[in-house]
């Protein structure tokens, strides 16, 4: 939560847009922190967990395929706005755009929050190959790559018409899926320990379905997309050499 505060905060000291090339390269770096984490934080770890046969990676494939299973079906049925468009998905809705903008951002810090509950619970466990160092680093990159998100929270929200401290304090409430999340997940993870490959998966491939469907497309998309691609590398790099080194 401290990342989404520090993030939204960025609205006091901008102007009521956010210009097109900080705004790319936030998303990149966000996106390859994602990434990463999903992979060496959360999937590798699942493999890991299995006896070492042929079947061992099926644990992490169902639970890969359920976590973007998940996200798909709450992007279908919750009316939102992707990041940096005017046009709403999801089914038809009363809702004002701010509001609908706020439903997108709570969807993309859910799968961060569960994300943070299994490596803790992984990391609880005297059986399971998750050091405290490792799920310290989760919640590390998660939190820098929560700096950005929240700006981008923010700042459109100034855009559409709220004041600056209107702004921030919906930048902030946007992060309250994530302790939600890994609270929800410490709780199941603690009655149901032999399904923790399952749901470290199931974390990754909830978020890489919000990288995927919403980070990487619009940060790819028009002007300074090279901008977004540079910021990628450094996310991915910095989160993958916190996770090797400090885990």
């Amino acid at each position: 939560m401290l990342g989404i505060v520090l993030g939204s905060a960025m609205v006091f000291l901008t102007g009521k847009e956010m210009s097109g090339l900080l705004q790319k390269s936030l998303l990149g770096f966000a996106a390859g922190v994602m990434v990463a984490a999903s992979f060496w934080s959360l999937l590798l770890p699942a493999v890991e967990m299995q006896s070492q046969t042929e079947w061992a990676v099926m644990p992490a494939a169902v639970g890969f395929l359920a976590g973007m299973g998940f996200l798909l079906l709450i992007d279908v049925v919750t009316p939102h706005l992707h990041i940096g468009t005017t046009q709403p998905e999801g089914p038809r809705s009363s809702l004002s755009r701010t509001t609908m903008l706020m439903l997108a951002i709570t969807i993309h810090h859910l799968p961060e929050g569960m994300a943070i509950g299994v490596i803790l619970a992984g990391a609880g466990q005297a059986n399971i190959d998750i050091s405290v160092t490792s799920a310290l680093v989760v919640c590390l990159g998660i939190a820098i790559q929560n700096v950005p998100e929240g700006a981008i929270v923010s700042i459109p929200m100034r855009t559409a018409g709220k004041s600056r401290t209107g702004s921030f304090l919906m930048g902030c409430l946007s992060g309250i899926a994530q302790p939600l999340g890994a609270i929800l997940v410490l709780l199941l993870a603690a009655m149901f320990v032999p399904m923790l490959p399952y749901m470290l998966a199931f974390a990754a491939g909830a978020m890489l379905y919000v990288v995927v469907e919403e980070l990487i497309p619009e940060a790819s998309s028009g002007k300074h997309s090279n901008v977004s691609t540079i910021g990628f590398a450094v996310g991915f790099v910095l989160m993958m050499v916190l996770d090797v080194v400090m885990g």
